[in-house]
């Protein structure tokens, strides 16, 4: 019995965190396609196109 609680705890710490890791992710592609916006509107190629690369790495 103490093996299946082990297990299960340690399936509930990786379950625990896949979400956290996914709520990350999800927060920095926000913080990107903002700051992608902000570099059109004004312009700034070099910060597009830096974001536009670091936006492509992040689903790796």
């Amino acid at each position: 019995m103490d093996r299946m609680k082990v297990a299960n705890e340690a399936l509930l710490g990786l379950a625990a965190e896949m979400v956290l890791d996914e709520a990350l992710l999800k927060f920095r592609s926000e913080q990107i396609y903002q700051a992608i916006d902000q570099a059109l509107a004004t312009g700034d190629k070099e910060r597009f196109q830096r974001l536009t690369e670091e936006l492509k790495t992040l689903g790796d």
